[in-house]
């Protein structure tokens, strides 16, 4: 699938939603947020902010409110994608012939923008360098690359433990051998390991 540089051609490669994309757009366009594409998708932002995201799945179409744990919810429309992992985000999925009420899906984004205004907002986690558990392959390819070493700590914390726990996870030897192969090139180049999704 092409990356996508407009909403208009976030909106053209998705056909199949394409006319309930632009009506939940319509929406969020009337308001001060401000439109842009983000992560390959349309997300919309306050002062720099995100506030809410727009997309399209393989069996609905969605809004994703950033910090929707603080929305009050009383028609009880969202849910959290990702239980257990996910602190604040949350979405408003509509189904394939789901009818979209638009009087409601604005309530909700108004709430949004106001939160985000007085300044309802789930802050990322800080990640000490010194909280971090390199796992032994890391270790042992720094003793032998002291240029992967230097640039696996000019990183920030942050995608210093994604890198960590990505070799962690993995429970065999032949995974996290594949799983070095694919990252030791990016942290020469300096880049986090979920880069490209952002």
């Amino acid at each position: 699938m092409n990356k996508p540089n407009t909403i208009e051609e976030y909106i053209e490669i998705h056909p199949k939603y394409a006319e309930r994309l632009n009506e939940l757009r319509q929406i969020l366009i009337n308001t001060e947020l401000e439109e842009n594409i983000k992560w390959n998708a349309p997300v919309y932002s306050l002062d720099g902010k995100n506030v809410i995201g727009l997309g399209a799945f393989k069996n609905h179409i969605g809004l994703w409110f950033f910090n929707g744990i603080f929305l009050n919810d009383e028609k009880n429309v969202l849910v959290n994608a990702q239980d257990g992992k996910t602190k604040a985000l949350r979405q408003m999925r509509f189904e394939d012939h789901e009818e979209i009420d638009a009087h409601i899906v604005s309530s909700y984004v108004k709430e949004a923008i106001e939160n985000q205004r007085n300044g309802k907002v789930i802050a990322p986690k800080k990640t000490k360098k010194s909280e971090i558990e390199i796992p032994a392959e890391l270790t042992s390819s720094f003793l032998a690359n002291d240029e992967l070493k230097k640039s696996f700590d000019f990183l920030s914390a942050y995608k210093q433990k994604e890198y960590a726990e990505y070799i962690s996870r993995a429970k065999r030897e032949e995974t996290r051998q594949s799983r070095m192969l694919k990252i030791v090139p990016m942290i020469l180049q300096g880049i986090g390991l979920n880069d490209k999704y952002k």
